[in-house]
């Protein structure tokens, strides 16, 4: 292994570190977020609710609190698609698709 290698190794161990320090506190900022914004009503809300958050993380945690928002957003997200499909009866590529389609006919122009 090179210095690089291992310098590059420490870097990721230190990061992850860090990621893992935050991520308790930013799960319940997710969970308090989709508490938030699920049936938001008018629901041109649900970004400026969204901004807010990731705004709040911002200030509080900096951008590695922004990258644990991603992940944790990412994750709930995967978990709700599989959720779908699997009571739909559709493949979780049907469901993506049927979300393009909604926004594509929300904003026609891309």
């Amino acid at each position: 292994m090179t210095a690089d290698e291992q310098d590059r190794g420490h870097v990721d161990e230190e990061e992850d570190r860090r990621l893992r320090a935050i991520a308790p506190e930013i799960s319940y900022t997710t969970i308090g977020l989709m508490r938030t914004i699920v049936g938001l009503e008018p629901a041109e809300r649900v970004p400026e609710e969204a901004l807010k958050a990731a705004d709040r993380v911002l200030a509080e945690h900096g951008t590695d609190g922004l990258r644990v928002l991603a992940m944790s957003l990412a994750g709930w997200m995967a978990v709700g698609i599989e959720n779908v499909a699997h009571l739909k009866g559709q493949t979780h590529e049907a469901v993506i698709d049927d979300i393009e389609l909604t926004c594509l006919e929300a904003d026609p122009e891309g």
